[in-house]
């Protein structure tokens, strides 16, 4: 089976973190994201054991399958084949992409997170990784070992000079999402700004204003 690369043909990228959920689990976080339409979602939990996240993850499965809806894992390509999701977003850290694409072979999507112009054109060196995430774009605490923000001036670099599908991440928010599609992002992730709204589904409906009039 060939993997999904359609997957990255939207607009918002969800990524779910429980500990700013506003204290809704992620299964009731990922139905919320599912019923407003967002059509790309990876599970990220990093306190978790490993078979906690196993089992959440494999019903997060269930539910995004039923609906039709993308799942990446983040960081670990083991539990992503485990739980049968579309793909894994892997880290500069983790298992090098190329290694990662010698275990899943051609069904699972790969990302893999950039910050700067040489790790982007070492991605595409690699000819493993089916997207990259740049950024982070502005200041972000939601990732404990965060690098600095890299801005918009490195989006510019990979929209002109990187001929891989990207996904933007990083202190993106409703108020500079425009701006962010401005400078040539077409996918755009965002964490804390969706799954710690009050009302997820209302947020989607505001994002996707705003991103309308960029």
């Amino acid at each position: 089976m060939a993997r999904n690369l359609g997957a990255l043909d939207t607009d918002i990228y969800a990524i779910t973190a429980e500990d700013y959920s506003r204290g809704r689990s992620n299964l009731e976080v990922v139905p919320a994201l599912i019923r407003a339409g967002v059509r790309l979602i990876q599970y990220r939990e990093k306190e978790k054991s490993v078979r906690a996240k196993y089992y959440e993850c494999l019903a997060l499965r269930e539910l995004t399958a039923a609906a039709g809806v993308a799942l990446m894992v983040n960081d670990q390509v083991d539990l992503a084949l485990a739980v049968g999701a579309d793909g894994v977003h892997l880290g500069q850290d983790d298992l090098p992409a190329e290694k990662a694409r010698d275990l899943v072979g051609e069904e699972l999507l790969i990302g893999l997170s950039t910050h700067s112009p040489e790790q982007a054109r070492a991605a595409l060196k690699t000819g493993a990784v089916d997207y990259i995430g740049v950024g982070p774009l502005f200041a972000t605490s939601t990732k404990k070992d965060v690098v600095a923000p890299v801005g918009l001036g490195y989006l510019d670099y990979v929209v002109e000079n990187i001929p891989l599908p990207f996904v933007a991440i990083g202190g993106i928010k409703e108020h500079n999402i425009a701006e962010v599609r401005r400078h040539g992002a077409r996918l755009i992730a965002m964490v804390t700004e969706i799954v710690g709204a009050p009302d997820i589904e209302e947020k989607i409906r505001s994002l996707r204003v705003a991103l309308a009039t960029s």
